[in-house]
């Protein structure tokens, strides 16, 4: 069991009424799974229990939802509640109403009697929205009502079940390393495959009922709707002929002692992956299930292979290394299932799907038999805390294999930030080519937002600011904020550059969702639409917002971080650049208006109301050094750097603005341009009006010969 037995303190706050109808008290928690007794008086009417005593399920927030069942001794569910949850999704949008209404359709139910079947949707509708979090909801009451049922003795006949003999023990084998050819694991086993036609998948929600979902279907009766595979990659014999020698060693240092990895690659129409896979999301097409356990793999549980290493392996289009989430188990030698699922959006508002089961048993030829007592007494021992051999060294610690995993993109922003600072240690020479200077900074531009931000997901936001505080002021861990290798990096950078260039070197070129603004307001331009001039005092009093606005999420942070990372949906980053406008509507209509007012003021948001702006802008005036140069006369007489500045970061003094400007660079290419500064036009003027000077008069040279005997008296007079 994954959680420490909460069955009291949630009993102690809960009606026992609202769990179990017709009852009136509850006995003591006591057993393992915990459960409490419900009487009517002094008849026993049942047992209560806590879904997360019970079964290890966690949602998108990767934390438990907890909900309180009341199971009645003949197996029927009489009532449940959601005592307890952390998901984002369900926060945000979805009205508890509709959650508790999803809940309540599982009440009557009796899985005992009619055991699910699988690959079967759920008993009931989920609730467009958050149907990752209410499958994991209805999941965990299913499967604990089993578990529980069947640890009270409950089946058909009401009858107490014998438990079954021990069977022999077998364990993976550690020797069995011969490579073997993709069609031989096929063959043994040890690669297993699922293949559906858009056909089976129309069939499949027919068979569910959605009739409508069956209409619109993709593809053609020829065309694959998925080919999936899937092996357990931490047998040594599967690991090294699916990922190589070098893979399989990667992946035998990474993993820690008894846990497990699984291969999953896929062609076809259909993405296993899905959309939920987004920087701190979830892989929600699949699921891994083994007897009452399950789990979903998350991003930092992902490694993307390029192909598979097998001789006769076909080319896939996806192929994914998953390491079992340290907080989920995976008994390598028991069958388990990898469930996939089909969703279709029919409306904003509608939503169906349906699930594939992909059966898994690892082949005895890959395992050998152990003696049951010897297992036993080492599992004992492991549990009581006895030290590991010394063989069984500790893995590298889990931001080590991650950053490990991404060396590649490591690499490939390491050398766009060389690049930038390139641009700002040489913005001169760079300035004084205007064509350069544009091309270079719209290519940078196209980089921060399709590979740093669509591509890495690595968009920088407010709530990591207030997360990095709330840390500081509790269990700061540097753990934590190395997870996401290329957010640190970024974070790294914006540090080190305030001190340089203040928040334009983000704001200004790095930041995803700044880029996407300037670019399609370049776009907007080309076609013609007419810019909106802000009075520049009007201006500057709109840009205190931002700095309202980031004041009140810190408030509340230092109250509630929950609560202030749901106010952060003012960031429009999550909806236009982690999910890529795939999100309900109000969301992606308000990214789409502020992106709208983009096109007529440059960078609305950024200058108005984005608080990751504020909180940069508000330790600018600590930079140490000032590379933007002015002429003594902008701004007296000079506007035109007023005037053309794209965030109005210039104060009609002539003075730069260190808190508004975007190190854009813009009146640095004015400031060297011979055609377009007034300063420089007048100085060629001047230097173009001015005369010739006279030529140099020849030097005459006056050659005096020598007269004998000359006297003062004698001498000729030459002033005469």
């Amino acid at each position: 069991m994954a959680q420490a037995q909460r069955l009291p303190e949630f009993l102690a706050s809960t009606p026992i009424s609202d769990i179990f109808p017709g009852a009136d008290r509850t006995g003591p928690a006591e057993g393992k799974p915990a459960v409490a007794r419900a009487y009517a008086g002094d008849k026993p009417l049942g047992v209560v229990y806590l879904t997360t005593d019970v079964v290890n399920t966690r949602g998108y927030s990767s934390k438990p939802i907890d909900v309180l069942v009341g199971l009645a001794d003949s197996g029927r569910i009489m009532g449940a509640k959601l005592v307890e949850h952390h998901e984002p999704i369900v926060l945000i949008g979805i009205p508890q109403s509709k959650v508790d209404h999803f809940i309540q359709g599982y009440v009557g139910l009796n899985f005992v009697e009619s055991p699910p079947r699988h690959g079967a949707p759920p008993p009931v509708d989920i609730v467009s929205g958050a149907t990752v979090t209410l499958m994991v909801i209805g999941d965990t009451i299913t499967r604990s009502a089993i578990v529980v049922a069947r640890a009270h003795g409950i089946d058909k006949a009401g009858a107490l079940r014998q438990a079954a003999p021990a069977a022999a023990t077998r364990v993976l084998d550690e020797e069995q390393t011969a490579v073997q050819t993709w069609q031989e694991l096929l063959d043994s086993g040890a690669v297993k495959n699922l293949r559906l036609s858009p056909d089976d998948v129309n069939q499949a929600f027919l068979r569910s009922g959605r009739k409508d979902a069956a209409e619109h279907g993709e593809g053609g009766p020829d065309d694959t709707f998925i080919d999936l595979y899937a092996a357990l990659v931490s047998a040594p014999a599967i690991g090294r002929s699916l990922l190589g020698d070098i893979g399989w060693q990667r992946l035998k240092d990474r993993l820690k002692p008894g846990q497990q990895a699984v291969l999953v690659a896929g062609n076809g129409l259909y993405s296993f992956k899905g959309s939920g896979y987004v920087r701190g999301g979830i892989f929600d097409r699949i699921e891994v299930i083994q007897d009452e356990s399950a789990f979903r793999f998350r991003d930092r549980n992902h490694q993307r292979l390029a192909d598979v290493s097998a001789a006769g392996a076909p080319a896939l289009r996806e192929v994914a290394l998953f390491v079992v989430p340290e907080d989920a188990t995976l008994d390598p030698v028991k069958s388990w299932r990898l469930q996939l699922m089909v969703q279709r959006v029919l409306s904003v508002s509608d939503k169906a799907f349906v699930t594939f089961d992909l059966p898994y048993e690892l082949p005895k030829a890959y395992t050998r038999a152990v003696d049951p007592a010897p297992a036993a007494a080492q599992a004992v021992a492991q549990a009581a805390g006895a030290p590991v051999p010394a063989d069984a060294d500790a893995a590298p610690a889990l931001w080590k294999q991650i950053w490990q995993g991404k060396v590649g993109q490591i690499a490939i922003l390491t050398a766009a930030l060389t690049v930038l600072v390139g641009i700002f240690f040489f913005q001169d020479q760079l300035t004084s080519r205007p064509l350069l200077h544009d091309r270079l900074r719209l290519a940078f531009l196209a980089f921060a937002l399709f590979w740093i931000g669509w591509y890495g997901q690595a968009q920088l936001s407010i709530v990591n600011v207030l997360t990095f505080f709330s840390a500081l002021r509790t269990d700061f861990r540097w753990d934590y904020f190395l997870m996401d290798p290329l957010v640190f990096i970024l974070w790294c950078a914006t540090a080190i550059s305030m001190v340089f260039w203040n928040r334009g070197a983000f704001c200004g070129w790095l930041c995803p969702f700044g880029a996407l603004q300037e670019l399609t307001n370049r776009i907007a331009k080309r076609l013609g639409v007419r810019q909106l001039k802000i009075r520049h005092g009007v201006a500057q009093r709109l840009s205190t917002l931002k700095y309202v606005i980031f004041l009140l999420l810190f408030g509340f942070s230092l109250y509630d971080l929950a609560v202030a990372e749901q106010l952060a949906e003012v960031e429009p980053f999550k909806t236009a650049i982690i999910l890529h406008f795939v999100r309900h509507w109000p969301f992606v209509l308000f990214a789409v208006a502020l992106l709208v007012a983009g096109l007529f003021i440059e960078r609305f948001f950024c200058r108005y109301l984005c608080p990751l702006g504020a909180a940069l802008a508000i330790p600018a005036r600590l930079r140490i050094f000032n590379w933007l140069k002015r002429y003594r006369d902008c701004g007296n007489p000079c506007q035109r750097c007023n005037i053309e500045c794209p965030v109005q970061a210039i104060d009609p003094s002539g003075e730069i603005n260190p808190n508004e400007c975007i190190q854009c660079l813009h009146c640095q290419m004015l400031y060297h341009h011979q055609e377009k500064c007034p300063h420089l036009i007048q100085k060629r003027s001047k230097r173009e009006r001015r005369p010739a000077p006279p030529p140099e008069p020849a030097v005459q040279e006056v050659v005096l010969h020598r007269m004998p005997n000359l006297t003062p008296a004698n001498r000729p007079n030459h002033e005469s």
